[in-house]
């Protein structure tokens, strides 16, 4: 059977800490390698993407490989060809499939009925890379990720479901503040509870940035979630990341988006631009670790 990363559960404690070393190994050194030589990786993007799609195409190209873009527009994606088929074929053409799309269901049936590996790389449930890199992103700062108190103030996402299955793994004390009816999923919070993780759920962002290291945030409405961007700014009032929310972090706290950024809602323009942020180095790190979960699911 192939090696699939589905989720950031997908793996164990030890692989989820090697890989994060890893990448900081590759970053170090510019890692390129002939592990993908002679062999082409599909991009299923049925969302448009910046960050994912160049960092997957670029990360190709270091391990030697060669990517093909599929989107439904130019593709049978879009003419509702059942997933089976289509996994079965694309395992005949490719090396493997890394898959950005709505339910978790689609990856979850691809990677059903491939004979490659298939990488989430992004659903409405998760978003596996973009955290396992923002772990990259915090241990290059404080490699002690458990004594970490670590900050999500919005909604309960798939970035969010994925920082609660990462805490699983790495130990650091997680506070979520959502506004009620924008929850994570509570079956998530109470697995990793029940895995002992230190996970917490308010209603308050200054509850949750109390003494926190690092304060994560994302867009009010994700992709799809457009028409409910008047609803989602009224429900969401008074969770922008700004100066004086983060008074109450500690004093040396780091300030971290996925982005795309909506400077004046989740956060400010004054704390985006500060030296608190380091957005930009959680985007670059996503080639890093991207190149690591590959060489991880390739060298099987």
């Amino acid at each position: 059977m192939p090696r699939h990363f589905l989720s950031i559960l997908d793996l164990d404690k030890d692989t989820a800490h090697a890989l994060v070393k890893r990448a900081k190994e590759m970053k170090e050194c510019d890692f390129h390698s002939d592990l993908l030589a002679g062999k082409t990786v599909a991009l299923i993007f049925e969302k448009a993407s910046t960050r994912t799609r160049v960092s997957f195409e670029v990360g190709i190209n270091h391990l030697g490989g060669n990517s093909l873009l599929m989107t439904p527009a130019e593709s049978q994606l879009g003419r509702s060809e059942p997933l089976s088929d289509t996994s079965r074929v694309l395992s005949r053409y490719c090396a493997g499939m890394v898959v950005r799309t709505f339910g978790q269901e689609i990856v979850d049936e691809l990677s059903h009925y491939a004979s490659v590996p298939v990488i989430n790389a992004l659903t409405d449930m998760y978003h596996p890379c973009q955290v396992m890199s923002d772990m990259l992103t915090m241990y290059e700062r404080t490699p002690d990720l458990a004594n970490l108190k670590v900050a999500w103030v919005g909604d309960g996402n798939n970035m969010a479901h994925s920082f609660i299955n990462a805490a699983i793994l790495f130990g650091y004390e997680l506070v979520l503040a959502c506004p009620e009816g924008y929850d994570p999923d509570p079956n998530l919070m109470a697995h990793a509870k029940a895995e002992g993780a230190r996970v917490t759920l308010v209603r308050t962002p200054e509850e949750a940035c109390e003494g926190a290291h690092y304060v994560n945030t994302d867009v009010w409405a994700s992709m799809g979630q457009e028409e409910e961007q008047k609803q989602r700014e009224a429900a969401f009032a008074g969770f922008m990341i700004d100066d004086d929310m983060l008074a109450v972090a500690d004093s040396e706290v780091k300030v971290m988006h996925c982005l795309p950024a909506h400077r004046g809602e989740e956060i400010s323009e004054e704390v985006f631009e500060s030296e608190r942020s380091i957005v930009f180095d959680q985007a670059e790190n996503r080639l890093h670790m991207q190149k690591a979960i590959m060489e991880w699911i390739f060298s099987e």
